[in-house]
């Protein structure tokens, strides 16, 4: 916050058209600037969402904050295991400290400039949202002066000034806990003394803002008389988006880590849960009876993730036989797409150096892959013993898999690069050869495919170095999307209701509702939620988080989903593992259908554990920030 107050805030009073407090003149001296007149930029709609604008520039950039860019910190996979300078690295190794230092991957860090289109000043989540909050501060500390406007307009400006406010507060907290809430424009040259509250207050503080911004804001911006004028209709603040950000508020205040953060009970607090249930609900019958958003079929699934050669194209909405499918409600910021967008390092990271050969390498853990079930809809409950009930065979593991499986991972013996005479013709190297001595597991050992698995999710299968896989691409993620809606209700309605069945009032689905839809995409024909997992809260628990996490996987939900849970230090929450197996059926067939391959030697090695303990549930605050007054205090451990 140091750099916030000393530096952010004056940028902001200058680069604003000097709209702070103070005199522009007594700062500036003679500057252009001095002779604006300081109500220039609220004297009318368009003047005032001109304002506005750059609030949506503060979201931050995830995929393209710069090389090497990592944003999952849970258990799902793991980098080069000597490559030190990426986040990923640090935060394996317990070194927080590290979200404002590390070379690639921190999108976390202070600082940051939103107008600058350099991918490395917009990934800034601890700068631009303090930035982001004074800013919104600023709007609505002037928003008598908006004389100029319709009704409609004066709802629009300040329900987006509300919904920032209260969201750039919510991402701080999810990684540092309760934070002094900022809802006034503070003076620019005084220090704060502004308290810090706990979880509880602080989200209190952000529910009240979003709930402001929902009651104003439209379902959506083309409905409104200034939408079809203004662009960007679809990344827009609107009173769906706000309503899924409030519940989400809700039950992560109720998840067991804030919980304990706010009032030392290691539980869920099930009247936030049921809070945000309600909330949920109102979210699902806009969204069910108004098919603002729908869930993107399956059959384009990867549209929801990535375009591929389609001039750049956002993704996260598809058009299928003439029906818009928009599945995406709040993405990361787009930035420059056509220079930033995950088109080179990130993607060469995904495939061993013999067919791709720059990167620091990255792969799905095995452990992670474990979650992927089958496709009955049952979970697998040991990767290296028989399962008479599931189906699950270790001589067979990837036959007969949940359908998402296939499509986010890619195994051993699927074509990797589609023309065989770019390898020599060379069958080790045009198919992916993972079985235990293959060439992309022993080929430069510390860049191999040390998992045993490899990325699909986000990349072509055949993405190489000559087929041209690696251009052309658009990576986006959803900072929230509608199946992760669905996801959040069931939890926040069975954990609120202590029952599968629990729901909220006005809302027709159940818990195991939502969960089932989300599995119901069409196309995609994974079972629903076994009876075995109804017959208590408990048992339901492991099968929604196991969905949530086949469903957001690689997403970057899942480090804050361990910590809220207090996983994060729990074994086998801690594990990274791989997989070691042999070949049984002849090369040939594999190829042909690595799916229903039969390995032998089946089993999982631990490549690393993470040691961690109470501390690392929550980010540290700098130094300087803490510094500064004695209501600011650090979070424990640190």
């Amino acid at each position: 916050m140091k750099t916030y107050f000393k530096k952010i805030l004056w940028q902001l009073v200058v680069i604003s058209t000097c709209l702070g407090t103070s005199s522009c003149q007594k700062y500036l001296d003679k500057s252009p600037l001095a002779d604006i007149d300081e109500t220039e930029a609220f004297k009318d709609f368009r003047n005032f969402q001109g304002f506005t604008e750059e609030l949506y520039n503060c979201v931050p950039v995830i995929t393209a904050i710069g090389s090497h860019n990592n944003w999952n910190f849970g258990d799902e996979e793991m980098w080069e295991p000597t490559e030190t300078r990426l986040l990923a690295y640090n935060i394996d190794h317990g070194d927080y400290w590290a979200w404002n230092t590390a070379i690639f991957g921190s999108w976390f860090k202070s600082g940051g400039n939103p107008n600058n289109q350099v991918r490395e000043n917009k990934g800034n989540l601890w700068g631009l949202s303090w930035y982001g909050i004074r800013k919104a501060n600023i709007g609505l500390a002037n928003l008598d002066l908006l004389i100029d406007a319709t009704p409609e307009e004066r709802r629009l400006i300040e329900g987006q000034l509300y919904f920032f406010r209260g969201w750039f507060h919510f991402m701080l907290m999810q990684y540092w806990g309760g934070l002094p809430y900022i809802d006034t424009v503070l003076p620019p040259d005084e220090a704060p003394r502004v308290v810090r509250l706990n979880y509880h207050e602080t989200a209190e503080k952000v529910a009240a803002d979003l709930r402001k911004a929902a009651d104003l804001l439209p379902i959506s911006w083309e409905e409104t008389a200034v939408g079809p004028n203004i662009g960007n209709t679809d990344r827009r603040a609107n009173k769906i988006m706000a309503l899924g950000f409030l519940g989400k508020n809700l039950l992560f205040a109720g998840s067991p880590l804030m919980n304990e953060e706010s009032t030392g009970e290691r539980s869920y607090h099930t009247e936030y849960c049921k809070r945000a249930a309600d909330v949920f609900g109102e979210a699902l019958n806009l969204v069910e009876s108004t098919d603002r958003y729908q869930l993107v079929p399956f059959s384009h699934y990867s549209r929801i993730f990535y375009t591929f050669n389609q001039n750049y194209a956002i993704p996260g909405a598809v058009v299928v036989n003439n029906q818009r499918y928009t599945e995406a409600i709040m993405m990361e910021n787009p930035a420059n797409v056509s220079d930033n967008r995950f088109r080179w390092n990130q993607v060469n990271d995904y495939r061993p150096m013999t067919i791709n050969g720059s990167g620091i390498k990255v792969y799905p853990t095995a452990n992670y892959v474990d979650y992927y079930g089958m496709a009955n809809g049952l979970p697998i409950k040991n990767p290296t013993q028989a399962d008479s009930e599931s189906g699950y065979d270790p001589e067979y593991p990837w036959r007969d898999r949940d359908p998402r499986f296939y499509h986010d991972i890619m195994i051993d013996g699927e074509k990797a690069v589609n023309n065989g005479g770019l390898v020599g013709n060379n069958e080790y190297r045009q198919y992916a050869s993972l079985f235990t001595g293959g060439f992309y597991r022993t080929a430069n050992p510390t860049k191999a495919v040390f998992t045993g698995y490899m990325f699909s999710k986000f990349v072509s299968k055949q993405m190489n170095d000559w087929e041209g896989f690696a251009d052309g691409n658009t990576v986006l993620l959803s900072l929230l999307r509608l199946s992760d809606v669905y996801l959040m209700y069931a939890e926040s309605a069975s954990e609120g209701y202590n029952s599968p069945t629990g729901k909220a009032l006005g809302y027709s689905k159940t818990a195991v509702d939502a969960v089932n839809f989300v599995r119901d995409r069409p196309g995609l024909g994974v079972g629903h939620v076994a009876p075995q997992f109804l017959v208590s809260q408990e048992a339901f628990r492991e099968e929604y988080r196991r969905e949530r996490a086949v469903e957001l996987a690689f997403e970057g939900h899942r480090f804050v989903d361990l910590r809220r849970w207090l996983l994060l230090s729990e074994r086998p929450y801690t594990y990274k593992k791989g997989i070691e197996f042999d070949r049984a059926t002849p090369n040939d067939e594999v190829y042909a259908d690595p799916r229903n391959a039969r390995v032998r030697n089946f089993r999982q090695t631990i490549l690393f554990e993470r040691q961690y303990t109470q501390r690392h549930y929550w980010f540290p605050f700098l130094v300087d920030d803490i510094s500064i007054y004695e209501e600011f205090p650090q979070n424990p451990g640190w």
